[in-house]
This record gives C-alpha cells, structure tokens and sequence, in this order.
C-alpha cells in the first residue's frame, strides 16, 4: 500500500471531475428552470458587466439568442454522459468528435509527448466547462428574469 504525501493530495476543487460535475449541475438546473425553452428563442444573451463576453466565446461567428445556447449546453452535456458512440449511431458529428479527429491527426503529424498533448487540453477543457457553466447560469437567470421569476442565483 502506498502513503501519499500532503503534496501528492489532490484538491477536489480543482479536479477535473469536480469542473465536470458543476457544469453538468448547472445545465441540469436550467433545464429544470426552463420549463417553455421557446420563450427564450428571441431574446439576446445579455452581457454581465463582469466576466467574459461568452456570446464571442460561443458562437463567434454570430450573435446567437439565448435559445441557440440553451440547445448548445444541453447537446454538450448529452456528448459528455454519452459519449462519442450515441453521436455515431445516431450518425451525427458533434463537438467532441472533431476534436478527436483533430487530436489523432496532430499527435500522428507531430509525435508530440503525449503528457505535453493531455496537459495543453486538460487546461482547454477547464476552461471551456467554466465558462460553459456560468453560460448555463447566465441562460437560467435570464429566463427566471424574463418570465418573471424570483431571486437569480450567481
């Protein structure tokens, strides 16, 4: 049995599985929210005054309403429990499979070390499951404020 040492602890804070658990928390609480997703086809993603401007982070190549997004986070989360193999049978490619075939053709151009490859994308997806987590967030509160509902959560 081997002793770890206090270096060698791992802070779920910062685990991957606990990014993955918050954005997965947080689309569930906006589909739960959501209860008419079409109220929200129309309505611009409103900018906060602090954090990214997530709309040119999204969707960059046009200005998508909230309802474009609110479809976005639930196919991501979908991708994320199911994996590639549903996406395939069902003979539609999404995000994550081009962003395989993406990795297979680099690590097979370059023969990069493959710890440098799985750090650089280990902190990809880091930031891509925040800044879609406080997506899911935004999408939420937009939609309690738009039909009227009580106190937003941050």
């Amino acid at each position: 049995m081997m002793m770890q040492t206090n270096s060698e602890c791992i802070n779920p804070k910062h685990s991957l599985l606990n990014v993955m658990n918050k954005f997965i928390a947080a689309t569930n609480n906006m589909d739960e929210t959501v209860m008419v997703p079409s109220l929200l086809r129309d309505v611009p993603l409103e900018e906060e005054e602090e954090g990214p401007k997530l709309d040119n982070i999204i969707c960059p190549s046009k200005q998508g309403d909230m309802y474009q997004h609110y479809l976005l986070l639930k196919s991501i989360k979908r991708d994320m429990e199911w994996g590639l193999l549903r996406r395939e049978m069902n003979g539609g490619a999404g995000f994550l499979e081009m962003a395989a075939q993406s990795g297979e053709e680099n690590s097979a151009e370059d023969g990069s070390d493959l710890e440098q490859q799985f750090h650089y994308h280990l902190r990809g997806i880091f930031g891509v499951l925040s800044k879609l987590t406080v997506l899911a967030n935004r999408c939420t509160n937009r939609y309690k404020r738009e039909i009227g509902g009580g106190g937003c959560m941050a």
